[in-house]
């Protein structure tokens, strides 16, 4: 009688392990394209708030194509690379490859006032976790017109402002070049000064999140380097 009773939970075990199982595939597979979807309209909705397009969950793919003109890739010597969809690159992906096979996605935006902006993401690690947004430059190539941050895990009210108006705010008007030479932009703990145009103030209290993100964009931006040389006005 033991043994049955053993046989009968192991059986009803094994049964209640697999349907719950396949219950768990089936919907994962159903909600996968509206997950995909999501992540879509918010990468789309990221890059318009760049540009200073603010934008909701549904005008987001309207305005995205009335703002978003042109998407290309690069390869770090800043050379178009045919046959790849700028949009479907994956930055985290990329940068597990050698730089040298790493592709670099660009979008061509014309915002309200007429400026040929150029979008380019960047992604890099802050102090919990990933952090990514994306820069928008004017057409000289240099001038920042815009950003936009955001992050998987930062600290609330201490790394976690690099996802505020306040923080990015700063960013415009910001240059990557100085004589010719990419330099990036600075996060400087403790302020930057009022005539730095290469620095903005670090994060009261999120000096590794101020850090990273200044690695990130140093990392990230440097790759254009050649493209943005080359095509400066």
């Amino acid at each position: 009688m033991k043994q049955f009773s053993n046989r009968y939970i192991f059986i009803f075990s094994t049964v209640m392990v697999i349907s719950v199982a396949t219950l768990l595939s089936l919907a994962a597979t159903l909600l996968q394209p509206a997950q995909e979807k999501n992540l879509e309209i918010e990468k789309k909705k990221s890059m318009l708030e760049s540009i200073g397009v603010p934008a909701t969950r549904d005008n987001t793919e309207d305005l995205y194509d009335k703002y978003i003109k042109e998407s290309f890739v690069l390869n770090p010597k800043g050379e178009s690379v045919d046959g790849v969809d700028a949009f479907t690159v994956v930055l985290r992906n990329e940068q597990k490859k050698p730089i040298e096979d790493q592709y670099l996605p660009v979008f061509r935006a014309i915002p309200d006032d007429g400026e040929k902006v150029l979008i380019l993401p960047v992604e890099g690690k802050g102090l919990w976790g990933p952090i990514y947004g994306y820069v928008s430059l004017k057409s000289d190539m240099s001038t920042i017109y815009g950003v936009t941050f955001d992050h998987k895990g930062e600290t609330p009210g201490l790394g976690a402002e690099i996802n505020t108006s306040a923080f990015e705010g700063m960013f415009p008007g910001k240059k990557l070049f100085d004589n010719g030479t990419f330099v990036s932009i600075q996060v400087h703990k403790g302020g930057a000064g009022p005539n730095d145009i290469h620095g903005v103030d670090a994060i009261s209290g999120g000096t590794i999140t101020s850090k990273g993100l200044e690695k990130m964009l140093l990392d990230c931006i440097s790759k254009y380097n050649d493209y943005l040389f080359k095509n400066r006005n």
